[in-house]
């Protein structure tokens, strides 16, 4: 790959390839395609390394690696086809905002804040002249002098974070522009002009030279059908750090809510010139956003997220595998989901070795032809390896965006697989809230760019890693949701907790299987793909992958409303209890669903299955069957939560009680308990997301302990900083030694047991709405040769590598894959010893045929236990020789001495 730079009048930065071999398989295109081409360029939008250190959000825009250029930018919209996006070198706040149409960028609404953020180019402190320029044409002949706004340029745009994508979503800067009432606006101050009202068409000028620390600003507006000066205004002055950052353009109104749904104005003819500028070609973002894949029993997934490219035609979405250095082209699509993603399935892929590939995506300009290109790796499968480790995530808002530090630590472990295990956004993700009614495919394009920020921040923890990604209720614009086989929530009286509490969606089913594609297409085939109500889809599955057998559930889907199961007198708000003499023990049997029939008839059926290699079993779910928090005694709900304060380091917090959270799974209790006796039966290890708190805890049903383990991580950013200060002993309690482990109940009276929960607590470590709210990760390594799991849990802002251990308290923990059955034995079967045969399964059924569990053995010897006496059936098998042993009527003795040698051949 050779570099060459090329004018700003064509585009930033092009990647030329000049590998014959490589030509020769990337260009096998359409030749309707070769015949209008002038040229092609191709674009590599590679890995983007972080450029700032994780841990300290360093101030300083330049860096070792960016060196500073002198800058002649133009747009090239003009050679743009039309379409619902505007080209990889910008960000659209918001992005259903902001399409190309006939050369122009027009901003297709009249509401406040709206911008359009440059994305290659940055000013730094570096002070020497600049000159920015736009056409502007205004749209919305509705505007009224009274109203307020801005229509121009935004300079110097900063985010929270030294970091373009930071200053991209929230840069807030240097307004420079018209107001409605023709008057010329400069940051806060507003200069008169000769207009009464701002002009349909004008030409904004800007132009700093430095004067000593500060710079002289002049501003021309222009009638750009004929050059005339309309206003000038000079000697302005300007804070030399009001203008480092960002560049962008501005459409900001505040007019008459009856007007806003019409566009506000175009934007065209884009200047920018300067010397001592940054420009990177990494921080192109599209038209491939990231990519995410799975493998599965040689069967191949992949899911490639594109922008709104559809409209472009001939436009082709290309995968290509690397075969002896060669790119061959494997699958063909165009873009047509409505998710803006494409999904490839590729049948008998080779495990044995890691093969890169890359997603290239071409699309015709007027005046030339584009390739860009994403690239990855199909990791090896690690069925050789003995331990293989899982990343958990889950819980993203946009506190800590970009965040470098998670993807920087997380690299650090090079886990096998990455896990996020819902809410990969939150409603409020990026500002400007969510659009919930109106065009289908605005809803999609608000989504898309909520999940664009999901991408942008973590795709380089799973570009060259398996990843499993299932969404939870914010996902699909929920603050909690039952969703009662599929069914249509009632909207009529608002999208708030009346809907939600209605059961079923709030959002159009349409919607809610776009959001199911984009994340979860690239999931192994659903065990059963049989739709629900209003035909939405369905992904619950079985992930075999590196000797690991994941089962996928989906706890909402199928989960019953607690307003419509609760007696009216439990007064259920938002699925909270509301009347406080109301005792949600004493309705513990009650009539509702958890799992649904559906999905504990695929449970039955993974139990049993210890095909393709699979020595041990886990569990994946939104959240975890158990409600592990507590709130003070006078809250009904948890509302309060993000206001309660954050204690000290080693501070032990007085007067929680138990919560009575019926969005858990720790409701409804009975078919809690069904759930977790059903998943004990394969020694099965669970996984969730969802608590905004990191624990880990051992499942109990008749007494403490007889069940499985479980690890919910902590948030990634955390909004609701949940906690667990349950009444106990406290004297002695230390940070270290922390008095709530131990055996408890939580608010529906399930039991617990306690090992280690990752509270929020004050840790000095700016900014604190970040750090002190228990925020980070899990890895979760399973070794198969021990058959041991150990679960790590760190903060976002730990060195995984320190040689101090800045985990979580209790944290880091081993358990045995047997304890994932804790119920304690009453009797014994005879010691089973299989001759000629590697690791068999072994199954153990009651007198009633029913299976007590399944597991693979680590060794030619197992001794079962059981849990009561009598007789049973053991099935021996040889999996991967297709090889049985039935052995009936087999007594169990609470001391069993006898061993059964037994050969499969």
């Amino acid at each position: 790959m050779a570099q060459l730079w090329f004018p700003f009048q064509t585009i930033f930065l092009f990647i030329f390839s000049h590998n014959d071999n490589n030509y020769n398989t990337l260009h096998n295109l359409k030749s309707t395609c070769m015949n209008r081409r002038k040229y092609i360029k191709t674009i590599a939008l590679g890995t983007l390394l972080p450029s700032f250190s994780a841990s300290a959000f360093p101030l300083g825009l330049v860096s070792q690696n960016k060196a500073l250029e002198t800058i002649q930018f133009k747009s090239n919209w003009h050679n743009w086809p039309d379409m619902k996006w505007v080209g990889p070198e910008y960000w659209g706040n918001r992005l259903q905002d902001w399409r190309l149409k006939n050369g122009r960028v027009v901003c297709n609404i009249s509401a406040k804040s709206r911008n359009l953020q440059l994305l290659t180019v940055q000013k730094t402190e570096y002070m020497s002249p600049l000159r920015v320029s736009v056409d502007i044409n205004v749209l919305n002949k509705n505007i009224s002098p009274a109203d307020e706004g801005c229509l121009g340029i935004r300079l110097g745009c900063k985010g929270p974070f030294e970091d373009y994508r930071s200053a991209a979503v929230f840069g807030k800067g240097l307004d420079i522009g018209l107001k409605p009432s023709g008057k010329l606006q400069v940051g806060d101050i507003s200069f008169e002009t000769k207009l009464t009202q701002i002009p349909n068409d004008y030409q904004l000028i800007t132009e700093l030279v430095p004067n000593k620390s500060e710079y002289l600003l002049k501003v021309l507006i222009l009638d750009p059908t004929n050059d005339q000066l309309i206003h000038t205004q000079e000697n302005i002055s300007v804070e030399s750090g009001s203008v480092e950052g960002n560049f962008a353009l501005l459409a900001d109104l505040n007019i008459a809510k009856s007007h806003t749904s019409k566009a506000s104005a175009t934007f065209s003819n884009w200047n920018i010139s300067a010397d001592n500028l940054i420009s990177n070609k990494d921080q192109l973002y599209g038209p491939i956003c990231f990519a995410q894949y799975t493998l599965h029993e040689k069967k191949l997934k992949l899911t490639a997220q594109l922008a709104p490219i559809e409209e472009i035609e001939n436009h082709t979405v290309i995968l290509q595998f690397q075969e002896q250095g060669i790119w061959k082209t494997r699958k063909n699509a165009k873009l047509e989901h409505i998710g803006r993603a494409v999904n490839f399935v590729i049948e008998d892929w080779n495990t044995s070795t890691e093969i890169p590939y890359r997603i290239l995506v071409e699309i015709p300009l007027k005046n030339e032809t584009h390739q860009y290109t994403f690239d990855g790796t199909i990791a090896q499968e690690p069925m050789a390896k003995d331990a293989v480790s899982a990343a958990v995530f889950s819980c993203n808002f946009h506190y800590g965006f970009p965040d470098n530090d998670v993807q920087e630590n997380v690299s650090k472990l090079n886990p096998d697989m990455v896990l996020f295990l819902g809410d990969q956004f939150y409603e409020g993700t990026g500002g400007y809230g969510a659009e919930r009614s109106g065009n289908l495919d605005n809803l999609c394009l608000d989504y898309l760019r909520k999940w664009m920020m999901f991408g942008w921040s973590y795709r380089e923890l799973f570009r060259h890693k398996p990843c499993a990604i299932i969404p939870d209720d914010h996902d699909v614009y929920h603050g909690n949701v039952w969703g009662e086989s599929g069914k249509k929530a009632d909207t009529s009286k608002g999208h708030g907790m009346l809907a939600q509490d209605s059961g079923g969606y709030k959002m159009p089913a349409e919607w809610i299987n776009m959001v199911q594609f984009t994340q979860t297409s690239h999931l192994p085939d659903p065990y059963d793909p049989t739709p629900v109500q209003q035909n939405i889809g369905v992904y619950y599955t079985t992930w075999n992958y590196g000797g690991l057998s994941f089962a996928i559930l989906e706890d909402r889907k199928f989960k019953s409303a607690p307003k419509h199961v609760l007696p009216q007198e439990a007064q259920v708000r938002n699925g909270w209890i509301q009347n406080r003499e109301f005792d949600i023990k004493k309705h513990r049997d009650l009539e509702a669903v958890l799992l649904g029939k559906r999905q504990h008839d695929f449970i039955d059926h993974w139990t049993r299955d210890w095909s393709n290699g699979v020595e041990m079993k886990v569990v994946l779910s939104q959240t975890n069957f158990a409600t592990v928090a507590t709130l003070p005694k006078t809250a009904l709900n948890d509302d309060v939560v993000p206001s309660l304060p954050i204690p000290q380091k080693g501070e032990y917090v007085l007067g929680d009680v138990p919560t009575v959270d019926m969005d858990s799974n720790g409701w409804p209790a009975n078919e809690r308990d069904k759930a977790v006796k059903a998943v004990r039966k394969c020694f099965a290890f669970h996984i969730a997301g969802d608590q905004h708190l990191g624990s880990f805890i051992q499942y109990g049903t008749d007494e403490h302990g007889d069940s499985g383990y479980a690890f919910a991580g902590p948030a990634l950013n955390n909004i609701w900083p949940r906690r667990f200060w349950p009444e106990v002993n406290a004297k002695d309690h230390t940070y270290e030694k922390p008095a709530y482990v131990g055996n408890h109940e939580d608010g529906f009276g399930n039991k617990i047991s306690v090992h280690a929960v990752g509270n929020p607590f004050n840790t000095g470590i700016e900014p604190a709405i970040v750090h002190n709210r228990a925020t980070g990760y899990g890895l979760v390594t399973f070794n198969k040769k021990e058959r041991t799991i150990t679960t790590a849990c760190w903060p976002r802002y730990a060195n995984p590598l320190s040689n101090k251990n800045e985990q979580f308290p209790g944290w880091p923990i081993t358990i045995k894959q047997e304890d994932n059955y804790g119920k304690k034995a009453k009797a014994w079967l005879p010691t089973i010893m299989v001759h000629n045969t590697n690791k068999p399964v072994i199954l153990v059924f009651d007198k009633r045929d029913q299976l007590v569990y399944s597991i693979r053995m680590a060794t030619n010897t197992f001794t079962p236990k059981v849990f009561e006496e009598g007789k049973y059936t053991i099935v021996i098998l040889d999996v991967e020789k297709n090889r049985k042993k039935t052995l009936k009527n087999i007594r169990a003795k609470t001391a069993n001495k006898r061993i059964l040698e037994i050969s499969l051949v």
